[in-house]
């Protein structure tokens, strides 16, 4: 993108709703900036814990019976979901989603690199109601099979 001007954002999960966070970064993504989104296993779902869990788990038992090389990639790292979930907000098909894609990078935890970076506020991302109707996403990563939760 020669004539936009490419801004670093850095943005910390911790806190935020899943959905709300992958389409303000889906969108900042598709005006040209750079996005790092840090503390990725600290984003929240909202709803039933068990309900979460059970719907995630149903969808790693999709496959193909036909051929196996064919059956859609499951991920259980937090940051691969994140990832996988902005994507599902991009148009990956075309040129501009697929550059948008690349622009994105997602850390689990916060990197050296990154420590002293003031991340910026998204309000209408935040969850306002008390922890119990939520499940972060490193608690449902250690339930799909994820090693290092």
């Amino acid at each position: 993108m020669e004539g936009k001007t490419q801004k670093e954002i850095v943005i910390d999960a911790d806190g935020l709703i899943l959905g709300r966070l992958a389409s303000y970064a889906a969108k900042l993504a598709l005006q040209g900036n750079r996005i790092k989104i840090i503390n990725a296993e600290k984003a929240l779902i909202s709803g039933n814990k068990r309900s979460i869990i059970n719907e995630w788990l149903a969808h790693l038992e999709i496959k193909s019976k036909i051929h196996p090389k064919h059956t859609p990639i499951h991920y259980r790292r937090p940051d691969k979901i994140l990832k996988r979930v902005i994507r599902g907000m991009l148009p990956r098909k075309k040129p501009k989603g697929r550059e948008s894609l690349k622009r994105i990078k997602i850390y689990i935890g916060i990197p050296k690199e990154l420590e002293n970076v003031k991340p910026i506020n998204l309000e209408g991302a935040k969850a306002k109601r008390p922890k119990v109707f939520y499940l972060s996403l490193g608690e449902l990563a250690k339930e799909l099979g994820w090693k290092y939760g």
